[in-house]
């Protein structure tokens, strides 16, 4: 009978595909949703789909896995779209994320988060869509849904934040409902797409004219043009310009041909000549050309054999080769290998200032083939980056730690320069992974030739660090030696002067001592340049009342506030809050402050009033914020138009200067001076990394360190350059204290802003791990700085055996622990954050 249907007809469809997909957000795991017959087809790994997650949020998620295996807790949303017709990352990089959520204990949306261009995240945004069919009629609307519906009339779109600016209200609520219901438009929740292709506008011949006669006619006798003076010059620069670059901008016309936009628009009217708008590259693109215009010297040709012979047995090799040395060029003569056998090379760096000078000689040997990736390219670039990379067509990556994510097709080798380099390890936000480990598991997942041993990486230190030092001559990696400057050049000596035999009147810290002013002028006299390294940034680190000894403090964290002369402010360097100049001391109402210690900008200060005829400049991270600032600071040193630069790490990290003569440590005591096992590593690595800046071409350099413990072991170790003693003394107390290379850390820090609170928490977590990690954990106890942006810390540190299955249990029951201390209703707040290998 018709109009009678069985239930069959209002069965859903069978669900044949499932898709797992990860979220940008901290999500506990991986979600799933059901894949609609007709995307079957489409739908691959690594696509960008949209997603609806909770009611009406909508995220563009990436697809991890698609399998057939329905979710044991029911029926799960549908994909609504897919957003790309090729995957946007590859199963390496999905691979990578997962390894890195699993070793660094974050969520896989948190490292898609990091890892992915700020264009390939999408959320939604609620978009407010004019209802065409209400017409233009707004009478009967009272004022501020007049307002709202003209503005959408006009626009046809709005966005919430619009129509909050449109009212000067944030509570537009009651507003967009009414107008909802009295139908003059309604709600869209939509995914947006970000990147934007950047388009140029070129101008072209009308095509009439492509000819020789034709064109001969129209510059002859064509009356309009001999009317028009002007418009005649713009055409013959046009045509001049044709012949010689093939293709003409409008901008780079009117700047060749001084022409205004006016004339140029008066032979588009002509219709002589047309304007075409088309998509560029934000890039430039230079010839893809490999030149090698140098020999290695026998000790580079040796140390580049024993880096080949290392990659036949082991995946891994280590290249120790004191500063200046010319690992570099071993780098070059490495990457021209690989390139030439069609694989892509990714050439690690720890700071985005290294860039610079390494991206010229780069370019110089392997032109187009080189790209560029760190945090100061715009979301744009970023994305044609990424294309360009995942095409193949970019075969040498030049990258900070973030490039390790990038869509690699045919990954050959990694170089990882100055490995032992804390900036390689993020600190904050999630995910806390250690760019250097990264790229090593990242080299596993390209298997290369017969044996399938994966990409081959390469660790480039004059300092390596101990864990790495250790692997290499216990045998897990290979070993490459390079122990002689390039060109036989010495290294410098190094000073020590005693500051304690030096008075102040004031006993205040010594910034230049009679020794340093000395050693400055005969350089500049001798007109060679000079480095000088100090720590800390600002004017003053702090500010001492002299009457109560009342020292100003940050609101919202437990640290003394650092003077910036020229911004006139006090800034604190943890939360960045700034805060007016003190005059009247908070305790005593005193008004004498003495100013302690010092910073990079007073430094510079005073080597303008010593050595007022000489050029001065500052690198540190309040100089160089502009995306180009550290490349023009190291232009004008090496161009020999700074004498003296001061600055803080920045200064140390590879950078190569000619005619530097003298480096000078102002403050080697506050090197020698952190509560961490690794201060006497790190103090040796920084202070022997800024000592071989000098001498680099000549043989009259020197190195001055002022320090008030002359007769400190690592001072020695410096003074000699022994980097292998530093490792044996430091080797056995690592051994005895069971710090790494023999153990696994992983510090679990608790932030609360009620203290007492936080030390019940992480009491509690601490003693629910005792049962069966008693004898690896220390503390919990309160960090050196106790309380940052208004929280309260705590740190609980776990030394662990160097045995997979116990770190992967510890882990396990660590974020077990958490789980259950959130379930407290006290706890709830309580943030923990887990940080691996720290």
């Amino acid at each position: 009978m018709q109009g009678q249907f069985s239930l069959e007809h209002f069965k859903a469809p069978e669900v044949s595909y499932y898709a797992d997909i990860v979220i940008p957000l901290a999500l506990p795991r991986t979600y799933t949703w059901s894949v609609p017959p007709q995307m079957e087809d489409q739908l691959k790994i690594g696509m960008r789909v949209e997603v609806n997650l909770g009611k009406n949020k909508k995220y563009a998620g990436v697809v991890k896995r698609i399998h057939k295996e329905k979710p044991e807790w029911g029926d799960p949303k549908e994909i609504l779209n897919i957003l790309d017709g090729t995957p946007v990352v590859y199963e390496q990089q999905l691979q990578l994320w997962e390894w890195i959520s699993s070793y660094y204990m974050c969520s896989e949306g948190e490292v898609m988060a990091a890892a992915l261009p700020a264009h390939f995240k999408l959320s939604s945004e609620t978009i407010l869509v004019y209802n065409e069919e209400y017409g233009d009629d707004f009478t009967a609307l009272d004022t501020d849904e007049f307002i709202v519906s003209e503005a959408l009339l006009i626009r046809k779109e709005l966005k919430l934040n619009e129509v909050q600016q449109l009212l000067d209200s944030s509570h537009v609520y009651p507003v967009i409902n009414r107008l909802i219901q009295k139908n003059v438009c309604f709600v869209w929740e939509a995914l947006k797409e970000a990147y934007t292709a950047k388009k140029e506008t070129y101008v072209v011949l009308n095509p009439q004219y492509d000819n020789e006669e034709e064109l001969a006619q129209l510059l002859n006798d064509d009356r309009r043009l001999q009317r028009a003076e002007k418009q005649m010059e713009l055409l013959l620069s046009y045509l001049h310009l044709i012949r010689t670059t093939g293709e003409v901008t409008k901008a780079e016309l009117l700047k060749k041909s001084n022409a205004t936009d006016a004339q140029l628009k008066g032979l588009v009217e002509k219709k002589i000549l047309w304007l075409e708008k088309r998509v560029v590259d934000r890039l430039p693109i230079l010839a893809k050309d490999i030149k090698i215009d140098f020999e290695l010297t026998p000790a580079q040709q040796k140390a580049y054999e024993e880096v080949k012979e290392s990659f036949e047995q082991k995946p891994v090799c280590l290249l120790h080769g004191i500063t200046s040395s010319g690992k570099t060029q071993i780098y070059i003569k490495l990457i021209e290998e690989y390139v030439r056998k069609g694989k892509q090379v990714l050439y690690m760096l720890p700071e985005i200032a290294l860039t610079s000078q390494i991206i010229r000689r780069l370019q110089k040997h392997f032109g187009g083939y080189i790209g560029i990736y760190h945090s100061k390219f715009s979301q744009n670039e970023r994305v044609e980056i990424w294309n360009r990379i995942k095409s193949g067509e970019m075969k040498v990556v030049l990258g900070a730690r973030s490039a390790i994510f990038l869509p690699y097709p045919d990954l050959g080798m990694v170089i990882c320069d100055e490995e032992h380099d804390t900036s390689y390890k993020q600190q904050d936000p999630a995910p806390r992974y250690n760019g250097r480990d990264s790229a090593v598991y990242l080299a596993s997942l390209f298997p290369q030739g017969d044996e399938k041993k994966g990409a081959r990486v390469l660790l480039g230190s004059a300092t390596p660090s101990l864990e790495t030092y250790y692997n290499a001559v216990s045998g897990k990696y290979g070993l490459a030696e390079l122990m002689q400057r390039f060109g036989d050049v010495q290294l410098p000596p190094i000073h020590l002067v005693d500051t304690k035999t030096i008075m102040q009147k004031d006993r205040s810290k010594i910034m230049l001592s009679p020794q340093l002013v000395k050693a400055i002028q005969e350089v500049l006299d001798r007109q060679q340049q000079v480095i000088l390294f100090q720590n800390r940034r600002g004017y003053t680190p702090y500010q001492v009342c002299r009457v109560c000894s009342w020292i100003p403090q940050c609101k919202y964290c437990d640290v003394s506030l650092t003077f910036h002369k020229l911004s006139n402010k006090l800034v604190c360097h943890y939360c960045g809050t700034n805060y007016p100049p003190l005059h009247t001391c908070a305790a005593c109402g005193s008004h004498e402050f003495v100013q302690r210690n010092f910073g990079t900008e007073k430094i510079e200060e005073i080597l303008q009033e010593t050595f007022p005829k000489h050029r001065i400049a500052r690198m540190d991270i309040d100089t160089v914020r502009g995306k180009n600032a550290h490349d023009v600071l190291i232009q004008q040193f090496e161009q020999r138009r700074i004498d003296v630069l001061v600055g803080t790490q920045m200064v140390v990290k590879g950078l190569d200067f000619e005619n530097v003569d003298l480096v000078g440590i102002l403050d080697a005591d506050g090197l020698l001076h952190f509560a961490d096992f690794r201060v006497n590593e790190r103090a040796f690595q920084l202070m022997e990394q800024v000592s071989g800046r000098a001498g680099r071409r000549q043989s009259t350099s020197s190195v001055l360190i002022q320090t008030s413990q002359p007769g400190h072991p690592v001072l020695a170790y410096v003074k000699q350059h022994n980097y292998k003693k530093m490792f044996e003394d430091e080797l056995v107390k690592r051994r005895h204290f069971f710090y790494p290379p023999f153990s696994r850390i992983i510090q679990l820090t608790f932030r609360h802003k009620i203290k007492g609170i936080l030390d019940a928490a992480a009491h509690q977590f601490a003693n629910a791990l005792k049962g069966r990690y008693n004898d690896f954990l220390v503390g919990p106890a309160e960090p050196v700085v106790g309380r940052v942006r208004n929280q309260f810390l705590m740190e609980l540190l776990i030394k662990l055996p160097k045995d997979n299955q116990t770190i992967l249990n510890c882990k396990r029951d660590i974020m077990e622990q958490v789980a259950v201390l959130h379930q407290d209703s006290r706890f709830r707040s309580v943030i923990v954050v887990p940080d691996v290998d720290n």
